[in-house]
């Protein structure tokens, strides 16, 4: 199979065009396992299919965890497809811009240099404030949202009020060694009917914030997310923790900008920017597959 691997601030894909390669669909979910497990084969954190437009988009895109399992859409995903698709010349390089049909619903992205791309991530179409839960004797404070439909589940939890701060009130230490337990009780916890995706945000002295993302589908940190980093951006916003439209948060991997305006109908518009990095391309010649 012809592949492109492509990061954006360290989340890293394998992109397929399966409009050529037409795998099975009942192998998918094994080849995406196998190719993206690091150090026995490719390794990524997800597998995006390219297939075709079904309905007036220029091209359509599955998202497959590193676990195998199939993902409603992937923010990073989809800066990193869009470079792709402008390198193949699947769409018209003069126009700037592309649509991409998800799961979740449609995507644009626009290129604002070789490297930069800005998409316009699905709406909440769950935001649910002043949440908390139990867990292990302790509270947690959180704000539940989901990004498209069906929807990308995430959970912000209330962030720590300073750069310098040493540790959540619980005691954790902000880092994915010291809160890789509470993500991972968190990702699973009951309160949650497909799971979720567990954010941890830090604010800044310089009005940004720090973010770590444990994913689902995944089962761990990930440099960065892109859904993680609208849904933290818009609940930061939504709390008062952040001034202005635009909002910097500061991943293991990177940068990624999210633009958050309110629209008159009482929604959102949610933009996530950040750079891509074009990683290798080539044939898999794997002899376990």
């Amino acid at each position: 199979m012809n592949f492109y691997k492509l990061q954006g601030a360290g989340n890293d894909f394998i992109i397929i065009n399966n409009r050529k390669e037409k795998i099975p669909e009942e192998k998918i979910p094994g080849i995406a396992k196998h190719i993206c497990t690091r150090k026995r084969s490719l390794g990524a954190d997800g597998l995006l299919l390219v297939e075709a437009a079904r309905h007036g988009g220029d091209i359509a895109v599955r998202v497959f965890n590193s676990d195998g399992s199939e993902s409603e859409m992937c923010g990073n995903g989809m800066r990193c497809v869009s470079r792709y698709a402008f390198e193949e010349g699947l769409v018209d390089a003069s126009r700037g811009r592309i649509v991409i049909e998800t799961m979740a619903g449609d995507v644009e992205a626009r290129r604002l240099s070789p490297r930069r791309f800005k998409i316009r991530l699905q709406a909440p179409s769950v935001l649910e404030e002043g949440r908390s839960l139990a867990l292990q004797g302790r509270t947690y404070r959180y704000t539940f949202v989901e990004l498209g439909n069906p929807g990308i589940p995430h959970i912000v939890l209330d962030a720590l009020p300073r750069k310098d701060a040493a540790a959540l009130e619980t005691g954790e230490d902000f880092s994915p060694e010291g809160l890789r337990k509470l993500a991972r009780a968190l990702r699973f916890h009951p309160d949650f009917s497909k799971g979720t995706n567990v954010n941890f945000c830090r604010l800044r002295d310089d009005g940004g914030a720090d973010l770590l993302t444990y994913e689902r589908g995944v089962e761990d940190f990930t440099l960065a997310c892109g859904t993680g980093a609208g849904s933290a951006a818009l609940a930061l916003k939504r709390r008062g923790a952040v001034n202005g439209e635009r909002v910097s948060l500061f991943a293991p991997g990177g940068l990624l900008v999210v633009d958050v305006a309110s629209k008159e109908d009482g929604g959102w518009d949610l933009f996530l920017t950040g750079d891509t990095n074009f990683v290798a391309r080539g044939e898999i010649l794997d002899d376990d597959l």
